[in-house]
């Protein structure tokens, strides 16, 4: 690629043959960049479908946390607010959590009009969140610095993580927030007041008859 450069990184866990990509280029000034698939999401990260609590670990603690700290992470999926809310669950007086969820529900909601998860390529996000609100823009990337403090699963050392999973040592408080954010329940969300509106007013009446 040019003066791009490509590390091809071997995170297995969600998937036995999962690879991150670590890309950067030589004299620029831009940060490098962090392909992480579903290893790595905004607040979260991939279930362990075909791999172990250990693996995971090892993938945070030796192979992407040995990155660079300004390295932007461009995950796989648009899970930021889902994930935030688990995140403010583990350590509801982690202000950096607060900020970040109430971040990411402007730009949620500009992109898809709720919190749950969807596929990117390559998008980024800058600005305030009017400007995010405007653009239609989504809340990847984010940097590895910021994930660490806020993502509880790069937090398996915080008291308040050890204290939310019952666990001290880190692979175990790893498997049990894996476990936890599984049976984690998305809140209700409230129906918009424009379509209640619509169904009080018989607008959708045509199309719910039976023909």
């Amino acid at each position: 690629f040019g003066a791009i450069r490509v590390r091809c990184l071997f995170t297995p866990c969600h998937t036995s043959g999962h690879m991150c990509y670590f890309m950067w280029e030589d004299g620029s000034p831009d940060a490098p960049a962090l392909f992480s698939g579903d290893t790595l999401f905004v607040g979260g990260c991939g279930r362990f479908l075909e791999g172990t609590a250990e693996q995971m670990y090892t993938n945070f603690t030796h192979v992407l946390g040995a990155l660079p700290k300004e390295t932007k992470v461009f995950c796989g999926h648009e899970c930021t607010v889902r994930n935030l809310k688990f995140a403010l669950k583990v350590e509801p007086e982690n202000e950096e959590v607060k900020k970040k969820l109430a971040w990411a529900r402007v730009s949620s909601r500009a992109l898809q009009g709720g919190g749950g998860c969807w596929v990117l390529e390559g998008f980024g996000h800058s600005g305030s969140s009017q400007q995010r609100d405007d653009e239609d823009l989504p809340t990847v990337p984010s940097t590895l610095q910021e994930e660490f403090l806020y993502n509880p699963f790069l937090r398996v050392t915080e008291e308040a993580v050890q204290k939310f999973t019952g666990r001290t040592e880190p692979v175990e408080v790893l498997r049990a927030l894996r476990t936890e954010k599984d049976n984690f329940k998305k809140p209700k969300e409230r129906p918009h007041p424009q379509a209640m509106l619509a169904f009080d007013w018989g607008l959708f009446a045509p199309f719910l008859e039976k023909k």
